[in-house]
């Protein structure tokens, strides 16, 4: 059987409220080790929100392997801080496939077997070096996801070890030693994304903190505040079970479907776009970090 490593990072995860513990605890059954890159705020690595001991205190089994790093404050262009990162755990991988969660995205125990039947093809078929899986983005609450043409639905999640591929830019997918895209094959495996889902408040902190990641000068940051945007969808099915005590603590009352509709000036193109995808299965320009095959 072919060695599976999971790998993630995070830095503040208490403070903007990420359920990391329940990301990593999403892909451990099909990992045989999880590597746990925890960002620090000085290059002395003794500054941290608390994350690291949170993690270190539940994460007791030798499987999971942590690191401490330092998240360098002038690093402020494109994201790229993100993918630093993520490399640095990926670096630490010794499996023969590596198995990529982020810090606010979970996967449904149903999905796993999904996972398991895409390596044992990749084992076959020496072409394929990722997996493409589904996304579901949740937006204002976990009752509400977002479906539409401005957000990514499909993005690699495990990939081939040993063979140089790296995280790229701002940590959304993965490109080979030379950036250029990896041959990946879909399977249907979803991500459940919760990084839209939290309290406002919390979203506020953490829209004011991603900006340093992209921009040198420091900005002012509006009130986050949700909006009914074109795309929602309320959500029926189940959640990861992993999921339940956060979601629990996390509840976010509003209701977006009860708001008017927000007329945003792409709205029409959107629309347009939308309609041609739910028909055809074709999305209008969409990007793509991988060649699928």
């Amino acid at each position: 059987m072919p060695k599976i490593s999971g790998f993630t990072f995070i830095k503040n995860g208490l403070t903007l409220g990420y359920p990391i513990l329940e990301s990593v605890l999403s892909i451990e059954p099909i990992c045989d080790e999880v590597i746990i890159n925890v960002g620090f705020e000085d290059a002395e690595l003794t500054i941290d929100d608390g994350t690291y001991k949170y993690l270190t205190d539940r994460l007791k089994d030798p499987k999971y392997k942590f690191i401490k790093s330092w998240w360098d404050p002038t690093i402020k262009k494109s994201g790229v801080i993100l993918s630093q990162q993520t490399n640095i755990a990926l670096n630490a991988c010794t499996g023969d496939y590596c198995q990529y969660i982020q810090g606010d995205e979970c996967i449904h125990e149903d999905d796993l077997k999904y996972i398991l039947a895409g390596v044992e093809e990749m084992e076959k078929d020496p072409r394929i070096d990722g997996l493409i899986f589904n996304y579901m983005h949740f937006y204002g609450n976990v009752d509400t996801y977002k479906y539409t043409r401005n957000l990514y639905r499909r993005e690699v999640r495990l990939i081939r070890n040993h063979k140089g591929i790296k995280s790229w830019l701002d940590a959304q997918g993965f490109r080979n030693a030379d950036d250029t895209k990896i041959r990946a094959r879909l399977i249907s495996a979803r991500i459940f994304h919760y990084g839209w889902s939290r309290a406002e408040q919390v979203m506020k902190n953490k829209v004011k903190v991603f900006d340093t990641f992209y921009h040198e000068k420091e900005r002012d940051v509006k009130e986050f505040q949700y909006e009914r945007n074109w795309g929602l969808t309320k959500f029926t099915k189940t959640h990861p079970r992993v999921m339940k005590e956060w979601i629990e603590k996390n509840k976010n009352p509003i209701d977006l479907m009860s708001l008017p509709l927000s007329w945003g000036s792409n709205l029409f193109g959107l629309v347009i776009s939308d309609t041609i995808e739910k028909f055809t299965g074709y999305r209008i320009g969409e990007y793509k970090n991988y060649r699928k095959i």
